[in-house]
């Protein structure tokens, strides 16, 4: 934090906010002297700006003991916003900004960035003291989304702000978070006007190749070629830097160039660059790199590369890249991390827009979605990612836009382990990749395994409208891909359906059941007819039309009867024409074999059903004590600073901050005290090893031990057996029986927190039945209900139903406390007994290790 990080401003700007600094003393003076006198009187009430000026002298002082954060904008240091703790647990608030920023959404910003800064250092609650007259003021405050109650003391207005982040907070930053995303790019990807840096007469080169495809594509806004060595290209006059007022300029120059052209274009007020040019991160010129986004960011100007094809904008006629393809126009938006797969999908797609990202510097599939949700050219969002810049943001964003439109992830590097050293069971089986599909079940993003499932996916959702439920009815003119198409709906849980009677009139030889076979010789007005009939049919909910072409009247008159049958038709419809991929009348997607497109299908078919799902009340917060909880975690890394495996104690206490209450255990050094302890925990007992990681592995439990003498002779017995690694024991009291459970999680420093359900016991690695899901967990008994030992848990083979929402209250407070706690880098409960009265975790183990804490996931920040 003490650097600082970018945020994005409502109107698209990009402001650096960061800790204030006893250097900053200069450029507060400034900031008063810039303020109007109105501005002084309301934010010091008294003695205008010479109050200001001794103001600012007292927070860069030695002697201040508040918590002030600092904003600059184009360089200028443009805002200051502060709390300063009292003496019973509230602080005083208070904000000053420049003049110019008003109503660029700047002050909110800093308000809650520092009511959260409040919250995690313990405040309360927030003071502020406002004149009855600063009515923009009083609206930011109450507009927040905290909880403010309010009285008024003659012309000034006391306020008491609860500094306690809301669902109401919540659901304002993600709002206004979107609104500054959605301005930030709409300069670049709808721009007015287009600059080519590197502009060239060869027309084999890049910048040739952008600028022709700008006016062949008929780009309506000024376009200006940009080369200092030239007069005139493609018939444009030529300039020797870029003007002011560009929206948008692409650069094609050599890499030893790009930071000057860089800084040319912030000077002249340009809104986005995006960089063709190779030679930066990907080459091992990190350094570089950064300093391009520095520049831009200074400046508020958005970065899309470098190393990247381009942007299209094809309702805007953009063709911003060098591509030989005129791309077709669709409802679909790609974003590509690879310029080769990006290039392929655009062969194969129509699109809406197109923006190779390259090495990702700034603009991200996060920035996308944002902009992306409200496009009203787009109706399904497609992604090709080899990285997640931040994946909890991602998750956030995703889950709301995916509500609306469909997300197709295809995500390279789905082999390769973690990349810490685990020893858990949770953390063995949690590796990177299950955590994208966590990640991706969680925001309900459709992931695939290849570009080819995502063209058959998007091709669907496109143009098609979604199933309303599993029923599919197959009809085709060959009874053997057809008998596929019914095997794959089966293997996939699609319902094939026997159709009424009536429904489709009969004809010689044809077999009219589902799959309709209309045999071979079918004619395309015969197959257009059923088409029609069964598109029409309450009865099912998708068709699935399997044409073997030459036969009948021939493959381009059985695609007209296709498409006419389907013109004006409500239903999902989609064929298989053997041996041919493509659209049929732009609106029909066919596939090559009948398997393929059934797994379209099934993939629309769940995301319609997760769409569909009811949305209940937000949950209410569970009690924890975040605060006792890290001071146990920070006097564990204070004692060992490259952490480890903590204590039974530790570890009791940790888990009892966040409501996970284990069983009894009393620590034991020996057979005598071992002895001691089984009488005070009630006989029958359990002996646990402490030390080794997996207990059962080296003989290191021992249960229903039911007498002193078995607890002491099981104590020499254990300790002869382990040897050096057993440090002590553990005494427990025998549960009753139940089911068992092992109730997990891993925090990965790149990705962040992942939460586990599985078997547990020893069944835990032998049986691999587990589940996971990105905290915060919101349906954990969905998670159980994944399971294949589920039917357990609820009265399998006349047992008594075991208590499912007891267990399912663990998973979220587990998920809870790796959401708060990055230091918690894994967490095993193994087992946690489930019976019908509760469920009690019997064993927990719990690594800490050294972290740097992400910020909090409400934090309004670019990346």
């Amino acid at each position: 934090m003490s650097e600082g990080y970018d945020v994005l401003l409502r109107d698209g700007g990009i402001a650096h906010v960061r800790p204030l600094r006893p250097a900053d003393r200069d450029a507060l003076h400034e900031l008063v002297e810039r303020a109007s006198e109105r501005s002084a009187y309301l934010r010091f009430f008294t003695g205008g700006r010479n109050t200001a000026h001794s103001y600012m002298d007292h927070i860069t002082g030695a002697e201040y003991r508040g918590h002030a954060l600092v904003a600059h904008l184009k360089g200028r240091l443009v805002a200051v916003a502060e709390y300063i703790p009292l003496d019973d647990g509230r602080a005083d608030l208070g904000i000053l900004l420049d003049d110019a920023v008003h109503g660029h959404g700047l002050g909110t910003l800093l308000l809650e960035h520092v009511a959260l800064d409040a919250a995690a250092h313990g405040v309360n609650e927030l003071v502020a003291d406002v004149l009855g007259e600063n009515r923009p003021m009083l609206r930011v405050l109450r507009d927040l989304g905290l909880n403010v109650s309010q009285h008024f003391d003659g012309s000034t207005l006391h306020l008491d702000i609860a500094a306690v982040p809301t669902s109401r907070l919540h659901e304002a930053i993600a709002v206004r978070d979107h609104e500054a995303g959605r301005a930030s790019l709409a300069r670049v990807l709808v721009p007015r006007s287009v600059a080519v840096i590197g502009a060239s007469r060869n027309e084999r080169a890049i910048g040739h190749k952008v600028l022709r495809n700008l006016l062949d594509g008929g780009f309506p806004g000024p376009v200006h070629p940009v080369n200092p060595n030239a007069t005139l290209v493609a018939g444009l006059p030529c300039q020797a830097k870029v003007p002011e007022g560009v929206d948008l300029a692409v650069v094609a120059v050599p890499a030893r160039h790009v930071l000057e052209v860089a800084r040319d274009c912030a000077i002249a007020g340009v809104a986005g660059l995006v960089v063709l040019t190779a030679g930066f991160a990907e080459a091992g010129q990190r350094g570089v790199e950064t300093e391009l986004l520095a520049i831009c960011r200074a400046a508020g100007m958005r970065l899309i590369g470098p190393n990247c094809l381009g942007v299209i904008n094809t309702g805007a006629r953009l063709n911003a890249s060098f591509l030989p393809d005129r791309p077709v126009q669709g409802r679909v938006a790609l974003m590509s991390q690879s310029g080769a797969v990006g290039a392929a999908l655009l062969q194969r797609l129509n699109v809406s827009s197109f923006v190779s990202v390259g090495n990702k510097a700034d603009v991200s599939s996060n920035d996308l979605l944002e902009y992306w949700e409200d496009d009203s050219d787009t109706d399904v969002i497609a992604l090709y990612l080899e990285s997640f810049g931040n994946p909890r943001k991602f998750a956030r964003i995703a889950r709301r836009v995916g509500a609306r439109k469909p997300i197709l992830l295809v995500k390279s590097g789905r082999g390769g382990a973690g990349d810490r050293a685990v020893r858990s069971h949770t953390a063995a089986a949690a590796t990177p990749d299950v955590a994208v599909d966590a990640l991706a079940q969680a925001a309900g993003v459709i992931r695939l395994d290849s570009v080819h499932e995502l063209i058959d996916t998007a091709r669907l959702m496109a143009g098609q409208p979604f199933p309303q439920g599993r029923r599919v009815a197959i009809v085709g003119n060959s009874g053997g891909p057809q008998a596929m198409a019914a095997d794959a709906c089966e293997r996939h849980g699609l319902v094939v359906p026997e159709l009424p009677p009536g429904l489709l009139e009969a004809r010689a030889a044809a077999a009219l059941g589902n799959p309709v076979d209309l045999t071979a010789d079918a004619t395309a007005a015969e197959m257009g007819a059923a088409v029609s009939a069964l598109a029409a049919s309450s009865e099912v909910d998708a068709v699935l039309v399997v044409y073997t072409p030459p036969f009948g009247d021939g493959l381009e008159a059985t695609r007209q009867a296709i498409a006419a049958a389907t013109r004006n038709v409500d239903k999902t419809v989609l064929a298989c024409v053997v041996g041919h991929d493509g659209l049929i009348d732009g609106r029909v997607p066919s596939y090559a074999f009948p398997e393929q497109a059934v797994e379209a299908l099934v993939r629309v078919a769940r995301y319609a059903e997760w769409r569909r799902r009811p949305i209940g009340p937000p949950a209410t917060p569970l009690p924890v004590d975040e605060r006792s909880a890290r001071e146990i975690i920070d006097a564990e890394l204070d004692a060992f600073p490259d952490g480890g495996w903590l204590s039974p104690t530790a570890t009791a206490r940790l888990l009892g901050c966040y409501g996970v209450n284990l069983v009894e255990s009393i620590d034991v050094d020996g057979p005598e005290a071992a002895a001691r302890a089984a009488a005070r925990a009630g006989l029958p007992v359990v002996l646990k090893a402490v030390g080794p990681v997996h207990k059962s592995d080296v003989g290191g439990v021992r249960l229903d031990l039911r007498t002193d003498d078995e607890v002491r002779l099981a104590y020499h017995e254990m300790s002869a057996h382990v040897g050096q690694e057993m440090t002590g024991a553990i005494v427990q009291p025998m549960l009753a029986k139940g089911v068992e459970i092992i109730v997990g999680g891993v925090n990965y420093p790149a990705f962040g927190p992942l939460v586990m359900v599985g078997m547990g016991g020893v069944m835990a690695d032998l049986l691999a039945d587990r589940v996971f899901r990105v905290p915060p967990v919101t349906d954990a008994a969905d998670m159980i209900g994944e399971l294949r030992c589920a039917p357990l848990l609820h009265g399998y083979r006349g047992s008594a139903p075991a208590d499912a929402g007891a267990l399912a209250e663990q998973i979220v407070r587990v998920g809870r406390l790796l959401d708060d706690l990055p230091q918690v880098a894994e967490l095993d409960l193994n087992p946690v007994i489930v019976t019908p009265d509760g469920a009690t975790t019997v064993d927990a183990r719990i690594r800490v290790a050294p972290c740097e804490p992400p910020p909090s996931p409400l934090l309004r920040r670019l990346r």
